[in-house]
């Protein structure tokens, strides 16, 4: 997918390319994880970790203009003129090293932990972990990365190399991958990234790479993988709504900040997220076997109309993505709410919420209302067929209305 950027230039985004890619890859892994015996995937975790990530996409789709303009903004203010091949070595070099910045003051500054902690959520770790992003996390990272366009890095270098730091994290979000010997020295890996997702106290606050890992090893935050990771948060989120994901962490930083008196309401927003004017949240020891998972059971029949919509959902997204230098914003808008409100309805199902129910008739009345708004000046026959799908969703949500009540 191909997109302009205020100078004329012509912007790839690789994320919307690679969306194929990332269900193939983890089609992989679920097969080849069956085949070792082991388990690494629950749906419920998966679907929530897939709606967070779409929920980040939609937003950058209404947010790239801003983040965009403010890059080449400063790109007009440059310091410096870099040439290929010189601006793609220096962007390599400098975006690593800025997303190394970000993510450990992410980790250490309470107000960027609420808007990373999303990332760190699952208590799994496989591939679809990779997609689970924080809607503020492009705008909480700009910051770091407008320094790069008065350096000279031009914008169009830039979005690349930035695309493709982040296409690289995908692979290392996997437990069946063991160490890589040599590798391991300068690139980050599936061994040393497990470390950082962990809540082992040896692990907390370690391995922030992107690609290299030679920052973690000069500025003494690398620890390697010895004993068995848990993953997850030190205090656990326990919910599968991939919206109660993005906000509740706000809502503990405002009653900390709330509780806080004096200078210590400032406090609560830098210090890490371990402080609290009563004194910080120590660190317990975990194991994998005294661990419980937060988790839920929708029946079989939930699951199969969850996954329908899923990839109802993933279609939508994706559509929008290819389309948003291209679709009027009235249009965006609606697509963008339907999809929204369609990620809410996940949660409620998930976790058998009263609201779940009549959520979900009023999110397919709606979708058939603007379906027929669109498809009502052109030919009838495709009008007709989303009538007629649409009408096959309600009747089959209908048919599930016990099995989504109310757990007694």
């Amino acid at each position: 997918m191909r997109g302009r950027d205020k100078a004329g230039a012509t912007v790839t985004n690789y994320i919307a390319l690679a969306i194929p890619f990332f269900f193939l890859f983890m089609g992989i892994e679920i097969a080849w994880a069956r085949r070792r015996g082991v388990r690494l995937y629950r749906f419920n975790d998966a679907l929530v970790d897939l709606s967070c990530g779409m929920a980040q996409q939609i937003g950058v789709v209404f947010g790239v203009g801003v983040l965009s303009s403010a890059y080449l903004w400063m790109y007009g203010h440059r310091f410096f003129d870099l040439r290929a091949p010189w601006s793609w070595l220096v962007a390599f070099v400098a975006v690593d090293f800025t997303y190394y910045l970000w993510h450990r003051l992410s980790h250490r500054v309470n107000f960027l932990w609420a808007v990373h902690v999303v990332h760190h959520q699952s208590e799994d770790f496989n591939l679809a972990v990779a997609l689970r992003q924080a809607v503020l996390s492009p705008w909480t990272i700009l910051p770091f990365h407008l320094p790069l366009a008065l350096a000279g890095i031009p914008p169009v270098v830039f979005a690349t190399v930035e695309s493709f730091s982040t296409l690289y994290q995908f692979w290392i979000h996997t437990e069946l991958c063991g160490k890589l010997g040599v590798f391991e020295w300068l690139f980050n890996t599936p061994s040393q990234h497990r470390v950082h997702h962990a809540v082992n106290p040896r692990y907390l606050d370690k391995n922030y790479a992107a690609t290299l890992c030679v920052w973690d090893r000069l500025f003494g935050t690398f620890e390697p993988e010895r004993e068995e990771p848990v993953y997850g948060l030190v205090k656990p989120l326990r919910s599968f709504n991939p919206i109660r994901a993005q906000l509740q962490p706000f809502a503990d930083l405002a009653k900390l900040v709330h509780r806080s008196r004096g200078g210590d309401r400032l406090r609560a927003l830098l210090k890490n997220p371990a402080w609290r004017s009563d004194g910080a949240i120590e660190p317990r020891e975990v194991s994998r076997a005294a661990m419980r998972k937060y988790d839920s059971a929708p029946s079989r029949g939930v699951l199969a109309y969850l996954a329908a919509n899923l990839l109802l959902a993933v279609i939508g997204t994706t559509a929008l993505l290819f389309t948003q230098f291209t679709l009027d914003l009235p249009r965006q808008a609606a697509l963008a709410f339907l999809l929204l409100l369609t990620l809410l309805s996940f949660g409620g199902f998930l976790e058998r919420r009263r609201w779940a129910f009549p959520v979900e008739l009023a999110r397919l009345g709606l979708v058939a209302a603007t379906a027929m708004l669109w498809l009502s000046q052109g030919p009838r026959l495709p009008a007709a067929a989303a009538a007629l799908f649409l009408l096959a969703f309600a009747g089959w949500i209908l048919s599930l209305r016990r099995q989504v009540a109310p757990a007694a």
